[in-house]
C-alpha cells in the first residue's frame, strides 16, 4: 500500500477512538446524574440539612417580642389608648356635645360611635352605620345631642349629607333599648350639596348667641369656593357664601354660632356673621371682616372657646391670634393680640407649617400637626409643652378636643382625639402647662 494513503487512514482510525472514548465517558456521566435524580440519597439527620433561613424563622418570635417591648417603652406618656377596627383610613371625627362618644367616619364606608365610659378601657362599645351604597364618608358632625349624627358622604355623583338619629323605640321595648346602643335611622338626606365637589370639612355649633334658639348648626366647606350652612335638626339650608379665593382649604364656626371663618388659597381670612331673627331663626349671613397680616397662605384656624378670637397658621412660618370682638359695623377692624413663630422644624432648620389646629375647651392649650406629627402649644406664651413625633404610622387627618375632662381611670382628664390614614384613631391627655 502507497504509504501516501497510510497517513490519512491512521489519522481517521486515531479520530474514531478518540471520539468513542469521549462519548463513552460523556454517557456514563449523563446516567449518574438521572440515577441521582430519580434516587436522591436521603439525608441521615434532617436537622443537619436544613436551610439557614427556615432556622432563622424559629427565632423570629423572641425577637419579635423584644422589638414589641421596645415599642411598648418607646410610646408616648400622653397616649391614653388606641380605638382600632377600622378598614381603612379614617377621614374625620367628632365629640359628642356631652363628650360620652366619638363618632369616626372611615373609608370602608362606616361610621362607628365609640361610647367613652373610659379612655383608658380595654375595649369600647360601639354603634356601626353603613353609609348608603356608592359613596365613601369624608366627615362627620354630632347634631343637638349625641344621638344625631351628621355625615358628609362622596360618591360619582357629588357630595350628599345624610342625618342619622335614634329610632324610637316602642313603649314595650323601652326598657330594653335603654340598655343597647340606639340603633339609627336617616332623618333626612341632602343630594348634590356642593355640585360634584367634595366636602372638606364640616363643623357644627350651637346657636347660642343674641336671640337664636339654641338649635345646631352646620357648616359644610367644599374644595371649590362655596360654604353652606344648614340646620342639623331639619337638613334645611340656612345660607351659602363664597369665598372667592380660587379653592377652599377649610371653614368653621365659632362655639356660639354666631361667626363662620375660612381658610382659602390666599394669605387673608374672611369672616361672615350668621344674622339671627327675634324668633330665633338664621336670617342671613354677611361678611363682615377680613384678617389681614399673614404674608403667605393661611393653612388653617380655630376660634377660641369664648369665640371672641381666632388662631390662624400660616406658611409664612407665623401664628396670630386675632381678637374679632369689634365693632365691625363701625368700621373697627379685628387686632392682631400676638404673633408666635411655629417653633416645628425640619432635618435642614426650615420651619414646617401646621396641617391642623384644634384648642382645648379651657382654651389654654393649642393641639397643632404636621405630617405624623403632633405637638401641644401653650395659647398664652406659643412655647412647646410637648411633641409626639410619630404619633400615628401615617400623616393625621383629623383632630378634635372632647368637649369637658372624660373619665380616665380614677381620674376624669381633657382628652384629644387624632385620626389619621393608618387606620388608627388615638386617644391622648392634655399635657401640663407647668
Amino acid at each position: 500500500m502507497d504509504s501516501a494513503l497510510l497517513i490519512p487512514i491512521a489519522s481517521v482510525i486515531l479520530g474514531a477512538i478518540i471520539a468513542a472514548v469521549f462519548f463513552r465517558s460523556y454517557f456514563c456521566k449523563r446516567r449518574s446524574e438521572v440515577q441521582t435524580i430519580s434516587h436522591p440519597e436521603l439525608p441521615s439527620d434532617p436537622k443537619k440539612h436544613q436551610k439557614p433561613s427556615q432556622i432563622k424563622k424559629y427565632h423570629s418570635k423572641p425577637h419579635s417580642h423584644s422589638s414589641d417591648k421596645d415599642q411598648n417603652k418607646k410610646h408616648h406618656p400622653l397616649d391614653l389608648n388606641t380605638l382600632k377596627g377600622h378598614g381603612d383610613y379614617v377621614t374625620g371625627l367628632c365629640f359628642s356635645p356631652d363628650g360620652s362618644s366619638l363618632a369616626t367616619a372611615c373609608g370602608d364606608g362606616v361610621i362607628r360611635v365609640f361610647k367613652l365610659d373610659d379612655a383608658s378601657s380595654k375595649s369600647f362599645k360601639f354603634l356601626r352605620i353603613n353609609l348608603p351604597a356608592g359613596g365613601h364618608p369624608t366627615a362627620v358632625a354630632f347634631g343637638d345631642n349625641a344621638t344625631s349624627i351628621i355625615v358628609s358622604s362622596q360618591g360619582l355623583s357629588g357630595s350628599s349629607l345624610y342625618m342619622y338619629g335614634e329610632e324610637k323605640p316602642k313603649a314595650s321595648d323601652e326598657t330594653k333599648q335603654q340598655a343597647k346602643l340606639p340603633l339609627p335611622e336617616i332623618k333626612w338626606e341632602n343630594h348634590k350639596v356642593h355640585d360634584k365637589k367634595s366636602v372638606l370639612t364640616l363643623v357644627g355649633a350651637t346657636a347660642s348667641y343674641g336671640s337664636a334658639d339654641g338649635s345646631t348648626i352646620v357648616a359644610s366647606c367644599s374644595e371649590g369656593t362655596d360654604i353652606r350652612l344648614w340646620h342639623a335638626k331639619t337638613g334645611k339650608l340656612l345660607g351659602d357664601v363664597d369665598t372667592n379665593q380660587l379653592k377652599n382649604t377649610m371653614a368653621t364656626l365659632s362655639p356660639n354660632g354666631r361667626f363662620i371663618a375660612a381658610a382659602a388659597f390666599t394669605a387673608d381670612v374672611k369672616v361672615w356673621e350668621v344674622v339671627y331673627s327675634k324668633d330665633g331663626s338664621v336670617k342671613e349671613v354677611l361678611r363682615v371682616m377680613q384678617l389681614k397680616g399673614h404674608k403667605s397662605a393661611v393653612t388653617w384656624l380655630c376660634f377660641t372657646p369664648n369665640s371672641e378670637q381666632i388662631i390662624t397658621a400660616s406658611k409664612d412660618g407665623s401664628m396670630r391670634i386675632w381678637n374679632i370682638n369689634v365693632r365691625y359695623h363701625l368700621d373697627e377692624d379685628p387686632k392682631t393680640l400676638k404673633v408666635f413663630p411655629i417653633p416645628s422644624h425640619d432635618s435642614n432648620g426650615a420651619t414646617l407649617h401646621y396641617d391642623r389646629l384644634n384648642i382645648s375647651p379651657d382654651g389654654k392649650i393649642l393641639a397643632t400637626t404636621h405630617g405624623s406629627t403632633l405637638q401641644w402649644l401653650c395659647v398664652e406664651t406659643g412655647k412647646v409643652l410637648d411633641t409626639a413625633e410619630r404619633a400615628h404610622d401615617g400623616d393625621i387627618t383629623w383632630i378634635s378636643w372632647a368637649p369637658k375632662p372624660i373619665p380616665s381611670g380614677d381620674k376624669n382628664v381633657l382628652v384629644l382625639a387624632t385620626a389619621s390614614v393608618d387606620k388608627k384613631v388615638k386617644l391622648w391627655a392634655a399635657p401640663s402647662l407647668s
